[in-house]
């Protein structure tokens, strides 16, 4: 730990360093990193040395690339973020701050005002539903409405008439942020009109696509805006109940749930009589097993009933016929989010930012071989360009951008010549591939556009329930095919049989798992059919990926004979005497990549 002393006494308190707050991303990623042992000892080094500084707990701001994080906010609101904080780097930087003011430049990552003005990730971002993560506490009901928490749902039950609050939302253009982009206000509307009652209010948070996570960090740094959001919408529909269904493997979005919904009740903003109206909400918590298909909303409504996670037929729509039969209206997290903001500000607000079909911001997890992966919130509106090279920095090691998937496994691949594509539901879905919860997969000159198709296919294949018969047998016989092209065995009529599967299993599957299960296939052999060829036809995979299609060869002019390959290899593949050209027994070679990997000479050849 850093000292504290100066010319054998204590180290004068600046009075510059009154009411700062230092905090500590701890949201699942950040503690993935280590943050929790950067928050620790920062916590240690304040209370030892008695400093005048707050060491508080923060969600993720979206910065997942420098995690962990650490953030210092001063008195008059100025604002430092630093990355890759460890428990060694964290006491040494407590002590010059509070010695002279000043931080190490190498260790800032963001200046002050950097949310909205100065960091490139930041600048082209606009938050609101991200607007307290990595920000406030979320454990804290507190500070959330220290931020205007809770008063969109004060507006609501004091001033508004539940119509009016679904025109509101009808007004304001949002859109449902889980997949197909419905109206959320119709939605609304739907289900306040339907017959029967009790009512209900879920909000699906199973968040099971690859690369995706949007809900898990807004859960994990802001859960009292989603609690808010479904109780404004439960007093426009006219519900008294409500549940969260979100995933087990999220235990830390669990846990600060659980502590928000207790928070919430204690403050008379749950449960009986909120805000001292006539009008009453609980809110109960399911965990799901991780079943893909629970994300479709029948499917997720027979699983809260106790029952096995399978699709119903619809019509009827959970509007008019959901939980147990009875009206029941379902959002996501994002969703929901977003509703607590609108209602406090107004539907013209909102409406101001987007395009004219597609208002407000969306919500994207940036992942894959892209510089600054992460979280991020932009205006709809906004060209994928901007987002892959503005705010994530270009592709990783300079190489060049070759496909992005958007919409997890029942999404499409886009790829470089649609690049200024604008974020738009509309525009999306013109390319082929869907806007989705707003995962984004971004891929590089190294990827088989053919091995990513069947590796979303065999995810899907994996997660169908096997209730109809073109999920079921229809993915499996596409994957078959797939395997076989990856592999080397590729076929002449593939392409069409990939074709004819593909259209049949849209067309004949029950729910959207299965009608959108092609869609990776489908974009890929729109964009990439030389990619395909090249597989089928002249048995090269251009990408250089495809096990069954390559081979390892050792450059004697490039060998020095070191030996490195030779060790690593964990089939004894590799032989040749030291400071002699080696060489690879392509019998014995599994093509693992280990000894390309390894090789510091350039020396180890794909073909």
């Amino acid at each position: 730990m850093a000292s504290f002393s100066q010319g054998g006494g204590v180290l004068k308190k600046r009075s510059k360093t009154e009411g700062t707050r230092l905090k500590v991303g701890l949201g699942a990623c950040g503690i993935a990193a280590g943050a929790m042992n950067v928050f620790e000892e920062a916590r240690k080094t304040v209370e030892e040395n008695d400093l005048p500084i707050r060491v508080e707990r923060t969600g993720c701001i979206g910065m997942c690339h420098h995690e962990p994080l650490v953030e210092i906010e001063e008195k008059d609101g100025g604002r430092i973020l630093l990355g890759e904080m460890t428990p060694e780097k964290i006491a040494p930087i407590i002590a010059q701050y509070m010695e002279n003011g000043h931080i190490d430049p190498d260790n800032i990552v963001a200046g002050t005002d950097y949310i909205t003005e100065n960091d490139p990730f930041f600048s082209k971002q606009y938050r609101i539903v991200l607007s307290n993560c990595g920000t406030i506490n979320p454990e804290s009901i507190d500070e959330y409405r220290e931020t205007g928490g809770y008063e969109g749902l004060a507006r609501a039950i004091r001033e508004i008439d539940p119509d009016e609050i679904i025109r509101e939302v009808l007004d304001s253009g949002l859109r449902g942020r889980g997949g197909a982009g419905f109206p959320t206000g119709l939605k609304w509307k739907f289900t306040k009109q339907a017959a029967g009652s009790p009512k209900y209010v879920v909000c699906n948070a199973d968040e099971g696509d690859p690369g995706a996570f949007m809900d898990r960090s807004t859960l994990e740094g802001d859960p009292h805006s989603v609690i808010e959001g479904m109780t404004i919408a439960a007093y426009a529909i006219g519900a008294s109940d409500g549940y969260i269904y979100v995933r087990a493997e999220y235990p830390l979005a669990v846990s600060r749930l659980k502590t928000a919904i207790r928070q919430a009740n204690e403050a008379g903003l749950l449960g009986e009589h909120i805000l001292e109206s006539d009008f009453s909400f609980d809110i109960r918590i399911k965990e799901g097993a991780g079943a893909f298909v629970c994300g479709e909303e029948t499917a997720l409504l027979a699983s809260i009933e106790g029952e096995r996670g399978l699709p119903r037929l619809r019509p009827p729509f959970p509007a008019t016929k959901g939980l147990w039969g009875k009206p029941t209206n379902i959002n996501n997290v994002e969703t929901y989010a977003s509703v607590s903001r609108i209602i406090q500000n107004g539907a013209s607000w909102y409406s101001g930012f987007g395009t004219e079909k597609s208002k407000g911001t969306k919500v994207f997890a940036l992942a894959g071989k892209i510089r600054k992966g992460g979280l991020i919130e932009v205006p709809m509106g906004i060209t994928l360009k901007e987002i892959i090279y503005d705010i994530g920095g270009g592709i990783k090691e300079g190489k060049r951008f070759k496909a992005v998937q958007m919409g997890g496994p029942s999404g499409g691949c886009i790829p470089e010549s649609l690049l200024d594509t604008t974020i738009d539901y509309d525009s999306v879905t013109k390319t082929g591939a869907i806007m989705g919860s707003g995962g984004m997969v971004v891929m590089d000159e190294e990827t088989c556009m053919v091995e990513v198709a069947r590796f979303f296919l065999e995810f899907t294949q994996n997660e169908s329930c096997g209730k109809c018969t073109f999920c079921r047998i229809g993915t499996k016989r596409m994957l078959e095919i797939l395997e076989r092209i990856t592999n080397g065995l590729g076929r002449e009529d593939d392409i069409e049989r990939l074709e004819t599967l593909a259209q049949s299993v849209k067309s004949g599957s029950l729910c959207g798992l299965g009608q959108t299960a092609p869609n990776p296939v489908l974009t890929t052999l729109r964009y990439f059919r030389d990619e395909y060829e090249a597989h089928i036809k002249e048995k090269r995979c251009p990408a250089k990926q495809c096990r069954g299609l390559i081979s390892y060869r050792i450059l004697p002019e490039e060998c020095v004979g070191c030996g490195v390959c030779l060790k690593n290899c964990p089939v004894d593949a590799i032989r040749g005497e030291k400071k002699q050209v080696h060489e690879i027994d392509p019998k014995k070679c599994i093509k693992c990549g280990i000894c390309l990997d390894s090789c510091r000479f350039g020396a180890v050849e794909v073909r």
